[in-house]
C-alpha cells in the first residue's frame, strides 16, 4: 500500500531528496511525496521559530492542518563556528532575500574571510518534523561536522554544500554524488531518523 505524505517546500531539490532516501529505506513505492506547488494557493507560513525544531514543527503543523495529510518539514542551515553559530536558522535569508544561494554563501565567505584555517569549522544541521493529522508529532534532528573553504568546489547539490568539507571527507558536498551526500550529510542522517517513524505511523 502507497501512502501519500506531503513535505511543507516548494524546493522541488529537496523532494527529490527526501523520496531518495525514503525510498532507500523502506522501499520504492512505500511513500508517494507531494510537494507544496501541488496545493496551489497555499501561504507562504512564517518560520518564526529560533531553532530549527521549533521552525520544522511550525511547518509541519500547518501542513496537516490545510491537507489533512501527514507532513514532513524540515528546517535546516549553516552553524559557523568563527560566526557563533549563524547563520543558523537564518541560513537560507542571510543576505536579505530569502533563498539566493549565492548571495548567502558570498557573504558568509566574506564575513570569515581573515578566519585562519584552525578556526573554520561548522555544521550543516537538520531538524526534521513529522505532524499526523490526529496531532501525534515527531521530532530528530541530523547533524554534519565539517569546515568552511575559501572558494567554491563542485556543481551539485545547494546552499552552502560547495563551500562545506565533512570531517573525513577531501570533497565538498557539492563534489559529492547524490547517494553520497545521502549517506553522510545532515539532511539524510535526519530523514533517515524520520523514515523509521514514518515506517511505523503509516498505514501498511
Amino acid at each position: 500500500m502507497t501512502a501519500k505524505l506531503l513535505l511543507a517546500t516548494a524546493n522541488r531539490k529537496k523532494l527529490t531528496e527526501l523520496q531518495r532516501i525514503l525510498d532507500a529505506a523502506l522501499g520504492t513505492g512505500r511513500v508517494q511525496l507531494a510537494g507544496l506547488d501541488d496545493f496551489p494557493g497555499y501561504p507562504d507560513v512564517p518560520e518564526t521559530g529560533l531553532t530549527f525544531g521549533e521552525n520544522a514543527l511550525i511547518k509541519a503543523r500547518e501542513g496537516a492542518t490545510r491537507t489533512g495529510l501527514p507532513t514532513v518539514a524540515d528546517d535546516s542551515g549553516l552553524a559557523v563556528d568563527a560566526l557563533n553559530g549563524m547563520p543558523g536558522v537564518f541560513s537560507a535569508r542571510w543576505s536579505g532575500g530569502h533563498g539566493d544561494d549565492q548571495a548567502n554563501l558570498d557573504l558568509v565567505l566574506a564575513q570569515i574571510s581573515d578566519v585562519g584555517e584552525d578556526h573554520r569549522g561548522g555544521a550543516f544541521v537538520c531538524a526534521a518534523a513529522l505532524v499526523l493529522p490526529n496531532g501525534r508529532e515527531h521530532l530528530v534532528e541530523g547533524r554534519q561536522t565539517g569546515r568552511i573553504l575559501r572558494a567554491r568546489r563542485g556543481t551539485g547539490g545547494f546552499g552552502y554544500d560547495p563551500i562545506f568539507v565533512g570531517d573525513g571527507q577531501d570533497r565538498t558536498n557539492a563534489e559529492l554524488s547524490p547517494a553520497e551526500k545521502d549517506a553522510i550529510s545532515h539532511r539524510g542522517q535526519a530523514l533517515r531518523k524520520l523514515a523509521k517513524v514514518i515506517a511505523r505511523e503509516l498505514p501498511r
